[in-house]
């Protein structure tokens, strides 16, 4: 008996979209139907795969018109903001741009005795499992580079954004991606746990939680199945006595709030140097008190309803325990009427807090961070760390030298000067501790999504 996938907007609770859940049977015959046409695929002209795949990230960007208020409609995040295509072309073209040389044979030798070289090889087929809250920049990041390194691509999206994997599917297609290369299929947690414990895949890309990150590891243990995995984040910023604190404030309140809050690498918590701590906390609380909450579809919003009342529930619960174990809420719940207890949740920002509070520990994945001062660079370099998550942290500070020093200390994927919140398509996207294993995107990201394989040839 089949099921059906409900994507429930967090606008009004409708239902915004719902597909039937593929069978087993279904399933392996897209498995089978990618297979024996990826072969052919891996043999074409690395040129023509990155001008095909060009195409289709083109033709995404001619459907943005209708793209910008589905994901409105489906996961909250404001109109206003124009969607993802900018993010989403740059990765990709990026990624085209060094396809050549990423992907190019690395020459041990090749004199009048020995020919000896490594060369990048297609894993065969990835299944994409993306997530919903940047639903098209997340997927992109494996799927051009994996189709652009000859591999075949099935993408399942999160059921919150159900038709934004169908849409990609349907824009490659419709640019002349084959079909069975790029195929698109909405399964249920089961189903896809089957397959990957079946061998279906030659690699597996997750980006989600860790709960979702660890079933993943459980589904593909022994069979040897590579797999990439992008999961939660806590991350810090810390600004130091010498920073801009006007740029600080307006980067990590933005960092923090954008996007009502729900970004892997949106800012958690925030440690300030004691003798500037005082104007920060003014500033951003000067910020977030001017943000408009309501329906992401109204131009004038500038911050929607998170994706799930799941979600809210539990940014709700981190910032009431924190002010009952004593921490300070400085945001005037009055400023944000539109804040019933549902999807709407209003942002806060919280003084006076601790590790040993929720709000400082977990991923909160929200509108809300807590602001700690320091004294010291070892003190703040100790408090980022004391955390199971490590994806990116943002100094601030006009001494890229000791930025450096404090960079090299942090627990981290990733490490920003003077900015927070980006993905740069140029660097290797990774994370340590609790925040996965692997890397998108740069070199490294077309050298996960091959393998080697080495050539020995004795010419005499």
């Amino acid at each position: 008996m089949s099921s059906v996938l409900k994507c429930i907007s967090p606008i009004d609770g409708s239902v915004f979209a719902e597909r039937t859940v593929a069978s087993m049977e279904e399933a392996k015959a897209a498995v089978k139907k990618a297979r024996a046409a990826q072969k052919a695929w891996a043999r074409r002209p690395l040129a023509e795969r990155i001008e095909l795949v060009q195409a289709g990230v083109e033709r995404v960007g001619a459907m943005n018109d209708d793209i910008v208020p589905e994901i409105a409609r489906m996961m909250g995040r404001p109109v206003r903001y124009g969607g993802e295509f900018g993010g989403f072309k740059q990765r990709a073209d990026y990624m085209a741009s060094i396809a050549e040389e990423s992907l190019a044979p690395f020459v041990v030798e090749n004199s009048d005795a020995f020919e000896r070289r490594i060369h990048r090889v297609p894993h065969g087929l990835v299944l994409v499992i993306a997530p919903w809250n940047y639903p098209y920049m997340t997927a992109i990041n494996t799927v051009a580079p994996a189709l652009i390194a000859g591999n075949a691509v099935i993408i399942k999206h999160a059921t919150q954004t159900l038709v934004v994997g169908e849409r990609m599917v349907k824009a490659f297609v419709e640019a002349g991606v084959p079909e069975e290369i790029f195929q698109n299929l909405f399964l249920d947690h089961q189903t896809t746990s089957a397959l990957i414990e079946g061998n279906n895949f030659d690699f597996v890309n997750f980006t989600g939680s860790v709960g979702g990150g660890r079933a993943i590891e459980r589904a593909a243990a022994g069979t040897f199945t590579g797999v990439g995995l992008e999961l939660g984040g806590k991350d810090p910023g810390y600004v130091m006595e010498d920073a801009d604190v006007d740029a600080a404030a307006d980067t990590l309140v933005d960092g923090a709030m954008f996007n009502s809050g729900q970004c892997c690498c949106g800012i958690e918590r925030v440690y300030v140097h004691r003798s500037v701590y005082d104007a920060f906390v003014e500033k951003a609380v000067a910020i977030v008190s001017g943000y408009k909450l309501g329906n992401p579809l109204d131009e004038e919003t500038t911050i929607g309803p998170m994706a799930n009342q799941r979600f809210a529930d539990e940014v709700r619960a981190q910032v009431a325990e924190a002010v009952e174990q004593g921490a300070t809420a400085l945001i005037d719940p009055a400023l944000f009427p539109a804040d019933n207890g549902g999807t709407y949740v209003m942002p806060q920002i919280l003084t006076n807090v601790t590790h040993d509070m929720r709000v400082m520990q977990d991923e909160s994945f929200g509108p809300i961070f807590g602001i700690i001062p320091v004294d010291s660079d070892e003190e703040a370099i100790e408090l980022m760390n004391d955390s199971v998550f490590g994806l990116t942290a943002s100094l601030w500070t006009k001494d890229p030298e000791r930025a450096a020093r404090v960079g090299e200390q942090i627990e981290t994927g990733t490490v920003f000067m003077n900015r927070a919140d980006y993905l740069d398509p140029a660097l290797c996207w990774t994370g340590c501790k609790d925040t996965g294993r692997g890397g998108a995107l740069s070199v490294i990201g077309f050298h996960n999504l091959t393998r080697p394989q080495s050539f020995h040839f004795k010419k005499a």
